[in-house]
């Protein structure tokens, strides 16, 4: 493995999204993820279409650059494995309740006595001090705690409603992510390994609050919280003559042009386009009269006026379209490789760009198990040691060698 990351091991015992997504990411920077599974195998491998029927391409795209060990926790001999790999390991990764590990014997403690300096991480519902602490979490669960229904509903037509992406695990999955670099970075400064526990819910009600606490930062309350630019009922992308269009009129100089081409002069003296303050004010009212205005020509004439007047705009992509952007096809965003088993794949490439130490995914996401053997023999164990460990079914996804 190349990368930034080059040299660190990480022992991922996270399943579905949030963990995944955060130690792919660490696998693409370098780092040696080895995926610990157990012999039912990640649930997120069921999810949607694939060719071997365990290989979805959520799971694809949240597990590439990993090898992967499915091992019987339940098993004294299986938690001894799981020991051996944190002995090899710069960091564990969990999301299992913290209650759960300690009651396979995988608690903090437990694998800091088998290695001191560890970074141990649990990504889980909520924070261990409250009273939620034991309660499961779930990305809709915690959308809903954090009140993004409630935001959806004020904007739309009323009706709750989940955002239609796992928002809460890829963001909370992202903070991990800092939490284990600066983790790592403490322990080259100081030699010191260390828990961490990153709840959901407190990570997700900060990420919402940011932008919707307003007023309500206050005490006493200046109003009653959210950002009114976001809960506009029209902001949305505008319908046009004969499709839909993103624009985003925010300035003071976009709004002057604005309404030069939409032959809105009037709107220069009316005191709610003076100023941004007194335009986010009356946000609701403001974005409702400018999607009438949009929906009075064609999309292509409304590109043509707004790079003209230099406003910000972008067409409503499909996923299909999507995948057909000129700008993503130029930079080379979807590779298309060879899986072992699932044969001509797309994935994305690591966006961000580097001058010295360009991360990169370093393998194709694993087969369940499939990289068993190895992993056990890096942590030292005999080749007859391993057969065995197959044979009883300590080990799954290996067939016992003849």
């Amino acid at each position: 493995m190349s990368g930034p990351l080059a040299g660190i091991r990480v022992l991922d015992m996270t399943s579905v999204l949030m963990g995944p997504y955060a130690t792919s990411i660490l696998g693409d920077m370098g780092a040696d993820v080895v995926k610990l599974e157990s012999p039912e195998g990640d649930l997120i491998r069921q999810v949607g279409p694939s060719r071997g029927g365990t290989m979805g391409g959520m799971f694809m795209h949240a597990n590439r650059s990993k090898r992967s060990i499915a091992v019987d926790l339940k098993q004294a001999a299986g938690r001894d494995v799981a020991l051996a790999l944190a002995r090899t390991a710069d960091v564990l990764v969990y999301n299992l309740r913290p209650q759960a590990m300690e009651r396979l014997g995988l608690g903090y403690e437990a694998v800091a006595a088998a290695r001191a300096d560890i970074v141990y991480v649990g990504t889980f519902g909520f924070g261990q001090d409250g009273p939620y602490a034991a309660k499961p979490a779930y990305d809709d669960l915690v959308q809903g705690l954090c009140a993004v229904p409630a935001l959806i509903a004020d904007a739309g037509d009323g009706t709750p409603r989940y955002a239609p992406i796992n928002i809460a695990d890829r963001v909370v999955g992202l903070h991990a992510l800092a939490a284990i670099l600066a983790a790592l970075r403490h322990r080259d400064r100081t030699g010191q390994g260390q828990r961490i526990d990153i709840p959901m819910f407190e990570t997700m009600a900060s990420f919402v609050l940011g932008d919707h606490l307003g007023g309500l930062s206050y005490d006493p309350p200046l109003d009653g919280g959210g950002y009114a630019r976001l809960l506009a009922p029209d902001r949305r992308p505008f319908r046009t003559a004969d499709g839909y269009l993103c624009a985003v009129i925010y300035t003071d100089r976009h709004w002057q042009r604005f309404m030069e081409i939409a032959g809105r002069k009037d709107w220069r003296g009316d005191p709610r386009f003076a100023s941004h303050a007194s335009r986010t004010r009356h946000m609701a009212e403001i974005m409702t009269a400018i999607a009438a205005i949009f929906a009075g020509r064609p999309t292509a004439d409304w590109e043509r006026l707004l790079s003209e007047a230099d406003i910000p705009h972008a067409r409503m992509h499909t996923l299909e379209s999507l995948l057909r952007d000129p700008h993503l096809a130029e930079v080379g965003f979807f590779p298309v490789s060879e899986h072992a088993s699932e044969g001509r794949v797309r994935t994305m490439r690591v966006a961000s760009r580097w001058s010295a130490s360009q991360p990169a995914p370093g393998r194709a996401a694993p087969r369940f198990g499939e990289h068993g053997r190895d992993v056990l023999r890096e942590a030292g164990y005999a080749e007859e040691t391993i057969e065995q460990f197959i044979a009883a079914g300590i080990v799954a996804g290996l067939e016992p060698e003849p």
